[in-house]
């Protein structure tokens, strides 16, 4: 089951990624991806298919949201026993980027470059590295090396999906523990869950100030486009290399050497 609330104009995405660059500082990115395990009571004759490699009963809402915690698409109902990088080979989304139909801004240089960088999303080690979907460097790295910088600087933009995640349950307090429902059924809750969340962080000044850790007393108060480029010809890892060139260059933070 999917909610498709994706951007349809390049207008839209390049909000999105001002966003990202301005809150951020992550340039070209349009969205943060992740997956998370809602866990169910042990649903009938489901077998192992629900089955997942925490030990618990789940099914797995895939999600990609913007820098203000929003959700722009939603996946809701894959088995649990399935890997992220699985259930993200399935969705529309990643079809989309496929087919090249998200109709994303064409590649423009980041400021003070010459490659052409795709607009993006960011998601960590579970997904494919890809030239619309970039993911960490594998491994550890030495402090302060380019790599590492990288790594936190993705981080940082990532982060945003688990913010959102950790919002939502908070709130919404049937995520805390075993939903006793049916996997349809609870389909259907997290759909619901998906648009009230979008809804309040558009109308409720409260909640789109909330942060994973400061929902307890939120709770129980609750009773024109840019120049067209040409198609961008590098390999995903060229695009990471870019980036990783450019955080330690032009877009280089006075403070990012003190968290890496």
């Amino acid at each position: 089951m999917q909610v498709i609330i994706i951007p349809s104009t390049q207008s839209e995405w390049l909000k999105i990624s001002e966003e990202f660059e301005q809150s951020l500082n992550f340039p070209h990115c349009v969205g943060s991806l992740d997956g998370k395990h809602v866990v169910l009571e042990s649903p009938i004759n489901s077998g192992s298919d629900l089955y997942n490699y925490k030990g618990t009963y789940s099914i797995v809402l895939m999600a990609v949201v913007d820098a203000s915690k929003r959700f722009i698409f939603v996946d809701v109902g894959c088995q649990g026993r399935i890997s992220d990088a699985g259930v993200f080979r399935d969705c529309k989304i990643n079809s989309m980027m496929e087919e090249g139909t998200l109709n994303l801004p064409s590649p423009i240089p980041l400021p003070g470059r010459r490659v052409n960088l795709p607009y993006l999303f960011v998601g960590d080690k579970a997904f494919p590295l890809k030239e619309n979907l970039m993911t960490p460097y594998v491994g550890t790295h030495p402090r302060g090396s380019q790599k590492r910088i990288y790594n936190y600087r993705l981080s940082r933009a990532r982060i945003t999906v688990e913010h959102t995640f950790g919002i939502m349950a908070s709130v919404f307090r049937v995520l805390k523990k075993p939903m006793l429902l049916q996997p349809h059924k609870a389909q259907i809750v997290l759909m619901a869950i998906a648009h009230l969340h979008n809804f309040l962080r558009e109308k409720s000044e409260l909640y789109h100030t909330l942060r994973p850790n400061e929902t307890e007393e939120y709770t129980r108060s609750w009773l024109p486009l840019r120049p067209m480029a040409t198609r961008n010809n590098s390999t995903p890892k060229e695009i990471r290399n870019e980036l990783s060139d450019y955080f330690m260059k032009e877009g280089k933070l006075q403070w990012q050497n003190k968290y890496c």
